[in-house]
């Protein structure tokens, strides 16, 4: 290391792992970055996402100033000059058209940033819209749809056990390729091999053999789309042959005796065809899961994003529950984070509710305050009262990430009076803006896991302020948000601290805590301020200026019994009425095996969607977008390794090269996800080098999961084809 060089500490913001890392700096570059072995949850575990944090850091395709369409052209401008235009024009078009007429995009990496926890509600309150679309329609809303239905909360939201179950069943999630998702978990693969070593079941429910299914005591591979009817299986057994015991939980619980005359039908010879697994296999795993002395099961985005997602989500913790796994040590548990609100008595109602308002132009219901991400579109172009006429987009990149992409392009370019993009890219997306705000590189920004430290496996705190100063002429996310929030709210020009002055004040008042408080909090901005707020009203009683005394972060233990303070009601509504009016649907796939060719997604360990293609060190090995398929259709279709492939579908077609290989099941094709970097306009060099293809544009954005609105993408029909 030379004499300039010096280290610094920083939670990893790459994906919902939140590897401790430690940054090696050079003056201001990050030369180097390696896990933070005193880190208290990861102990020094990294991946390939982490270890390149420099190079994504000092991409030199990150946008460093503001960009302001002029003439039609995006130029480089002032930060006044773009929350200027901003102010003339946001609130000019609410005041003309009402403010439907704005709508609001969040992406994924909202979730991986601190300002991108504190201020998105803040400009969704100052704007007043309800059209309000994000990725997790994309991803995980069927699990946050289940959690709110069974529990009365949709973030409360059960994680296995890693450390201490003795029986995991995966279903649909590839924890080895992902890092888990919504199981916030530093080595994944080192838990799972940690529960082999000490004499635990593995399960992998997965159409692919994927590098955990590979790591698994029993790898089922399940035709795509059936995961419901599979769970549903597993729970009749349960039932039928007086396996379930719920235990302690038994005396919080609604709905078993509905729950078992519903599940009657789905017995395992009734599901075995439409999920092509033997009958006797399913009945052995659901007696396995009933004799483990613990046991978890854990279900992610291949049982999300499909058409009976918020089904399977349910059934995953009706397993959990039947079992008696749920909320005891080894089973799933709820965390607790640093920075939730402080436990509260239960209170009479179920706290949650779907479709308290619908889409204008599809009538989609509402769930949990978002319309579908695959609405948009429509919602850009249709005309009438209450068109979206304004766009704001933070950290998203939908022309990828949603179905039919080409519909949403088109409407982005044609549709809209002005929107806005806050992204440190010129991307796919960003490339429609009138005005893009680029927030700095993680290097020069705070971090605290608001959202993953709900989600994680180990009760734990950690913060990391900026490793590097801000450089000249950029500006901290946190503050551009705040000015976005009075630009569009008609308080352009008041200091951006204010925002956060009047977060404290409110926040205060509905604690019922005394306002001396806000004098007694420190931190070096408002952000830091709202945080020590966070950490004192929490259930642990912290402060800011423990995590700073603590760089390694604070061990607040394993994750402990919530029920029935984590419920709103202090009951388990079992079989809510939602779910109950689904269940015929479910019923009715039990005849309705496709029975041509059906696509599934996939995850890449050195990726993370669409914003990681253009980090160098990333690309190629496995990092590649090809059409993977088993030899048998490989043979049949006239397909050789490495030929061009069509792939067609209802939303359009795409083409992509062969990768044959038995991982996927005879049936099943697969694609990746997060492709398809060749629009003009975009500024992503190393990406648009090796563009890939956008998997969505097989989609056309009618195939959603109905309770949820999340879109299916994943067990979609398509045809395959050799292009001469």
């Amino acid at each position: 290391m030379s004499h300039d060089s010096r280290t610094a500490l920083r939670v990893c913001p790459l994906c919902e792992a939140t590897c401790g890392l430690t940054l090696t700096i050079e003056g201001t570059t990050v030369t180097g970055a390696r896990g933070d072995r005193d880190d208290v949850f990861s102990q020094g575990f990294i991946c390939p996402k982490g270890a390149s944090f420099g190079g994504l850091d000092a991409d030199p395709d990150r946008l460093r100033t503001p960009l302001v369409r002029t003439d039609g052209v995006l130029r480089e401008a002032t930060w006044d000059e773009a929350f200027d235009v901003i102010a003339a024009k946001i609130p000019a078009l609410i005041a003309e058209h009402g403010k439907q007429a704005v709508g609001v995009f969040l992406g994924n990496p909202n979730v991986h940033t601190m300002a991108g926890g504190l201020y998105p509600p803040l400009l969704l309150s100052a704007l007043g819209t309800r059209n309000v679309f994000t990725a997790s329609t994309l991803d995980q809303m069927p699990k946050h749809v289940s959690s709110g239905l069974l529990f009365g909360d949709a973030h409360a939201i059960p994680v296995p056990d890693l450390d201490r179950t003795a029986h995991l069943l995966l279903i649909g999630a590839n924890p080895l390729e992902s890092n888990g998702s919504l199981c916030t978990a530093p080595d994944f693969p080192g838990k799972l091999k940690a529960l082999r070593k000490r004499g635990g079941t593995l399960t992998v429910v997965d159409p692919r053999r994927t590098r955990t299914a590979r790591l698994a005591d029993r790898h089922a591979a399940i035709r795509p789309g059936t995961d419901a009817l599979l769970l549903a299986a597993l729970t009749q057994v349960l039932l039928e042959e007086k396996l379930a015991d719920p235990g302690a939980l038994a005396d919080h619980l609604d709905g078993l005796d509905e729950l078992a005359e519903a599940m009657g039908d789905f017995t395992p010879e009734a599901v075995a065809s439409a999920c092509d697994l033997e009958a006797d296999t399913i009945r052995e795993m659901a007696r396995e899961l009933a004799a483990a002395p613990a046991a978890a099961v854990y279900g992610r985005i291949g049982s999300c994003t499909v058409e009976h997602g918020t089904l399977a989500s349910w059934l995953v913790d009706v397993l959990n529950i039947l079992t008696g796994n749920l909320d005891r040590p080894g089973g799933a548990l709820f965390p607790l984070s640093a920075t939730a609100r402080a436990p509260r008595p239960a209170a009479p109602g179920k706290g949650f509710a779907l479709g308290r308002w619908r889409s204008r132009v599809s009538g989609h219901p509402e769930a949990k305050g978002e319309l579908p991400a695959a609405a948009l579109a429509e919602e850009i172009e249709t005309p009438g009262e209450g068109r979206i006429r304004a766009l704001i987009v933070i950290a998203g990149n939908p022309v990828l990430s949603a179905p039919d992409g080409d519909r949403l392009d088109r409407a982005l370019s044609d549709g809209l009076d002005f929107m806005v993009s806050v992204d440190p890219y010129l991307n796919e997306t960003a490339r429609h803006a009138d005005v893009v705000l680029p927030p700095p590189p993680p290097s020069q920004s705070a971090h605290f896991d608001f959202a993953f430290n709900s989600f994680a496996v180990r009760n734990q705190v950690r913060y990391s302020r900026p490793a590097v100063p801000l450089e000249d002429g950029r500006m901290d996310e946190s503050e551009i948000l705040a000015r976005l929030v009075l630009a569009v709210g008609g308080n352009h020009g008041a200091p951006p601290e204010t925002v956060d002055d009047l977060v404290i004040a409110s926040t205060l008042a509905r604690a019922g805590a005394p306002e001396t408080l806000a004098a007694e909090l420190t931190g070096r901005t408002g952000a830091e301020r709202r945080l020590d707020l966070m950490l004192r009203l929490g259930p642990y009683g912290l402060t800011l200026e423990q995590l700073l005394a603590h760089p390694h972060g604070i061990d607040l233990g394993p994750l402990q019994s919530r029920v029935p303070q984590v419920t709103r009601s202090g009951r388990i509504e079992l079989f809510p009425e939602p779910i109950a009016a689904d269940l015929p649907r479910l019923r009715a796939s039990l005849d309705a095996c496709p029975a041509g060719l059906v696509l599934v997604g996939r995850r890449h360990l050195r990726s993370n969607n669409s914003w990681m293609h253009n980090v160098a060190s990333l690309r190629g090995g496995s990092n590649v977008c090809t059409l993977q398929i088993h030899p048998e259709d490989a043979a049949r279709i006239g397909l050789a390794e490495g030929d061009p492939a069509r792939i067609t579908a209802a939303g359009g077609e795409v083409e992509a090269p062969t990768e044959i290989t038995d991982a996927v099941r005879a049936g099943v094709v697969s694609l990746p996800h997060g492709w398809g970097h060749n629009r003009p306009g975009t500024r992503t060099a190393v990406a648009e080098a090796e563009p890939g293809v956008n998997v969505n544009q097989l989609l056309d954005g009618s195939l959603l999961d109905p309770l949820s609105g999340t879109a299916v993408l994943n067990a979609v029909p398509v045809t395959v084809t050799p292009i001469p």
